[in-house]
């Protein structure tokens, strides 16, 4: 009981950390709980939050929320989605809370506007970090199909700007199709 007091706990503090210290959206949160709970804690594989992420990210909601109610269930079950929802939930909800006090005097200040500025750009490093690490990560595996869907997803949203709810649906169609398949032939080779 005390074990599980104390991952409760854990999760609890390092999803209001990491989402007290985010900013720039869901995308910027997810490389920071890999290495959280990957890198450092080591309570999941790499693989399996790389489909976490992909599940939250297709998944209606803020990706952020997504992936902590996904990340507290598999480690904690339902009391480790709850105690992560809480925990990501919280700090954005106590900031917008303070900054909607004061918003007219923040709109005016230049120094605030500055901040926000170089925000932008630090948050457009996260995010292209994660597409180098994640899109890394799916060509070390060297299995085409993964490569040839993430490629040609890239080219569909960037160059043909197809709509990436259709996008999503197409990958994860790919994905069912191709999980099906490879069970049905396990299967049969069992």
């Amino acid at each position: 009981m005390k074990k599980n007091i104390k991952v409760h706990q854990k999760l609890f503090t390092s999803t209001f950390y990491l989402s007290a210290f985010t900013f720039g959206g869901g995308f910027v949160i997810i490389p920071l709980m890999k290495k959280k709970f990957v890198d450092d804690l080591k309570w999941i594989e790499e693989k399996e939050m790389l489909d976490l992420a992909a599940i939250a990210q297709s998944s209606p909601g803020a990706v952020a929320v997504n992936a902590s109610i996904l990340l507290g269930y598999r480690i904690a079950g339902i009391s480790g989605a709850l105690i992560t929802i809480l925990g990501t939930v919280l700090p954005p909800l106590i900031i917008l809370s303070v900054i909607s006090m004061f918003y007219a005097a923040f709109r005016e200040n230049i120094v605030v506007n500055a901040v926000l500025k170089g925000m932008q750009a630090g948050i457009a490093a996260v995010i292209a970090d994660v597409v180098i690490n994640m899109g890394g990560n799916v060509v070390k595996e060297k299995k085409l199909l993964p490569i040839l869907v993430m490629g040609g997803a890239f080219i569909a949203a960037y160059f043909l700007k197809i709509n990436v709810m259709y996008i999503i649906l197409v990958c994860g169609g790919i994905g069912a199709i191709t999980t099906y398949q490879s069970e049905k032939s396990r299967k049969e080779r069992s």
